[in-house]
């Protein structure tokens, strides 16, 4: 199975940025967990800060994989072409947050992406993304 995770802006700071709110790991870090835990899946890793690349990336593996696990980071709140990416793609989607939108500013709490994905998982720290990996193994 190939599962591609794509990170949007700032995530590559984790483990730097806000540690009270998105802990003191890094996604390489978490990465290695990730895999370690989920031997048989072949795993990509993407991140940019760049809503196009982003774009780029999904319609890339959007028709290959076998589930794409995304956090779009800020493009979430933004990005209508993030969203429309996804609606565009054959691969099914899993929407990632690390904390929890609902409970920080007003608007955190639209998402172009929730719409379009197969489901979401928000608040749950990094756990999310193994949640995100076990759904798309079980569908």
């Amino acid at each position: 199975m190939k599962i591609a995770i794509i990170n949007g802006p700032n995530l590559n700071l984790l483990g730097k940025r806000e540690p009270d709110v998105y802990g003191n790991q890094s996604f390489e870090e978490y990465l290695n967990k990730l895999k370690a835990k989920f031997p048989n899946v072949n795993f990509t890793y993407y991140q940019s800060n760049v809503e196009g690349e982003l774009i780029n990336e999904i319609q890339r593996v959007g028709f290959e994989y076998d589930g794409i696990v995304l956090n779009p980071g800020g493009y979430t709140h933004t990005s209508v072409a993030i969203g429309d990416a996804i609606a565009a793609i054959k691969t099914p989607v899993v929407e990632v947050h690390i904390s929890n939108v609902n409970a920080r500013e007003e608007f955190r709490k639209i998402s172009h992406v929730s719409a379009k994905a197969a489901g979401s998982i928000i608040g749950l720290g990094l756990k999310g993304y193994e949640l995100a990996v076990q759904y798309l193994l079980e569908k």
